[in-house]
């Protein structure tokens, strides 16, 4: 289940790990590809991710799993704390734009009847708004997916925003490792200097590509309502709506099994990429 890893070094401590998954069989000859982005304080390997890429695979799909190289996740589980201090929506689209470079050079290990011009990618979280922000503006990418994702790339509230303009860096809580993880601000910066040029709303409403939002309608309450903001600004998107679905699709880390939830989420987004792809 874990698939096929490699890692790209993309410059001086910047390291991109990523998986590809494949079941090795192609429909008509040729498959599409689907780039899997993780989301805040998220990262490839959290619970249902692997077990989700494979069984997108199983579906006739290359599916490429990777860690954005700031995510703060290194060998283990969030032991990068420093990179994740760092981390912007910058760093993030770069990654994604090597990760397609490295793709459309042939030194990724993906199959060759994986059809590089036949581009998907998918983002939970706030990985979904990743998956806009790149996708909106290459021409590669024919879909783009969002799992319970953002409409908004500001997540940070006043009061961190206080605490790290007093002191320079600002921690939120990570409940599940009971780890303060650092946020500088270089982070805050990207996100207000780029406030147009992230603008969610205005990349999907003049966007070209296909979008499918598959929301979960017990996730977070600004998060249900931004799926409906997202679809009301593109009115050629499909908003599916898994029923008490929640952030992560009523799994685990570590992983425990699959739900029905999950299994949704995996189908529709199957069905959408077959149908963009082999029409």
């Amino acid at each position: 289940m874990s698939g096929q890893a490699f890692s790209i070094q993309a410059g001086e401590n910047r390291t991109i790990r990523g998986n590809v998954h494949d079941n090795g069989q192609a429909e008509g000859g040729t498959k599409p590809v689907l780039i899997f982005c993780h989301g805040f304080k998220g990262f490839k390997d959290w619970g249902s991710f692997p077990y989700a890429c494979e069984q997108l695979a199983h579906r006739g799909i290359t599916v490429i799993r990777i860690n954005f190289s700031h995510n703060g996740v290194g060998e283990t589980d969030f032991d990068e704390l420093d990179k994740f201090a760092s981390n912007t929506y910058e760093k993030e689209l770069e990654d994604l734009a090597t990760v397609v470079g490295e793709l459309n050079a042939g030194r990724l290990p993906v199959p060759q009847a994986a059809d590089k011009n036949q581009l998907f990618i998918v983002g939970h979280s706030k990985g979904g708004g990743d998956a806009i922000l790149f996708g909106a503006h290459h021409p590669q990418v024919k879909g783009i997916i969002t799992w319970n994702g953002i409409a908004d790339v500001n997540l940070f509230d006043a009061r961190l925003r206080k605490e790290i303009a007093e002191n320079g860096v600002g921690y939120i809580a990570n409940a599940r490792t009971r780890q303060q993880m650092p946020i500088t601000q270089a982070v805050i910066d990207d996100v207000d200097r780029n406030r147009d040029a992230y603008d969610l709303l205005a990349k999907v409403r003049e966007m070209e590509q296909p979008l499918l939002i598959v929301q979960g309608d017990a996730d977070f309450d600004r998060l249900v309502e931004g799926a409906k903001r997202l679809h009301a600004a593109d009115a050629d998107s499909r908003l599916h709506v898994i029923a008490a679905g929640d952030h992560v699709w009523n799994t685990r880390h570590p992983f425990a099994g699959t739900t029905p939830q999950l299994e949704e989420a995996i189908e529709v987004t199957a069905n959408f990429i077959q149908d963009i792809s082999h029409p």
